[in-house]
């Protein structure tokens, strides 16, 4: 999951290149959704032919509930309409590193959160990791000299995007006890999906099809497979066996596979700055998860 997300910065900034940011989510986004919905249909066939003997990460008999009904509503509102409107429009108005490091400050919005929500014994350490992680974020986006204020717009939709994030994650989290993760983030993704098609429909309408490369056909294709469907699936998996907190720990990789590649592949600038800040990031989600106790 880290080794896709950090690579799929680079290859959907490369993809804008030919198609705007928002058509090209909203084809692959379309593209997961009927993948998730097809692979729903199928699990649901294999449980009843093997008498409901699937994993739990596919199959789970529980009956959806009215409660489950609204949840995975307002999840796919959010965590999936919200949150790739914003991430991808920021993503194009902002450097791949830049919307790394922001990302990796989510284990201590998730952390945070969770305490707040009486999940979670916030220490010393918590704050002081925030603290730290806040510092290089605002090293990054408000004072290093090679990004400055056209960078901004970007950078502040990605933190956005990040607070969309947070709340899908640890909102599906009481789904998570009796749904597949197949089947959570399939049916939210699909829900979402369908706004942002919506949404999107004018741009997507206007597109000269002809004239986009096979390459960018298949980063969208790839983007879609990988990104959304796999890694979201991972994302869940996790988040069912290990908890929201924990899972989100791994997303503090992801801005250091995002900036290798951004560096190699794109050519972007790797300076002291982006270095400093990505360090602070990275150094207080470590201190933030020595101050976290989980409550039983």
């Amino acid at each position: 999951m880290v080794l896709i997300w950090g690579a799929n910065y680079s290859v959907i900034k490369r993809a804008f290149e030919e198609i705007p940011p928002q058509v090209f989510n909203a084809i692959r986004m379309a593209l997961a959704s009927c993948v998730f919905l097809i692979t729903i249909r199928v699990a649901q066939r294999r449980a009843r032919l093997a008498d409901g003997q699937l994993s739990a990460t596919f199959y789970t008999p529980f009956k959806l509930t009215r409660r489950d009904r609204i949840d995975l509503f307002w999840l796919g509102l959010i965590g999936h309409w919200m949150y790739q409107l914003f991430f991808v429009g920021g993503v194009a108005l902002t450097s791949v590193s830049n919307g790394a490091l922001i990302i990796g400050a989510t284990p201590v919005a998730i952390a945070t959160v969770s305490a707040l929500f009486g999940r979670e014994r916030i220490g010393a350490l918590h704050w002081v990791g925030a603290a730290v992680s806040v510092a290089g974020i605002y090293l990054v986006i408000g004072r290093a000299p090679s990004f400055g204020g056209e960078t901004l717009a970007g950078d502040l939709l990605v933190m956005i995007s990040v607070a969309c994030w947070t709340t899908y994650t640890l909102g599906a989290a009481h789904l998570l006890k009796r749904h597949s993760p197949l089947y959570v983030t399939g049916m939210t993704m699909a829900i979402g999906a369908v706004p942002y098609v919506l949404q999107a429909s004018p741009q997507i309408l206007r597109m000269n099809w002809a004239g986009v490369s096979t390459w960018t056909w298949t980063a969208l294709v790839l983007s879609a497979l990988l990104a959304l469907c796999l890694s979201y699936l991972i994302w869940y998996m996790a988040v069912q066996r290990i908890g929201p907190a924990r899972t989100s720990v791994y997303s503090n990789l992801v801005p250091i596979v995002a900036i290798a590649v951004a560096v190699i592949w794109l050519g972007e600038p790797l300076t002291p700055a982006k270095l400093t800040g990505a360090a602070l990031v990275l150094s207080g989600v470590f201190l933030t998860r020595l101050g976290r106790k989980t409550l039983a």
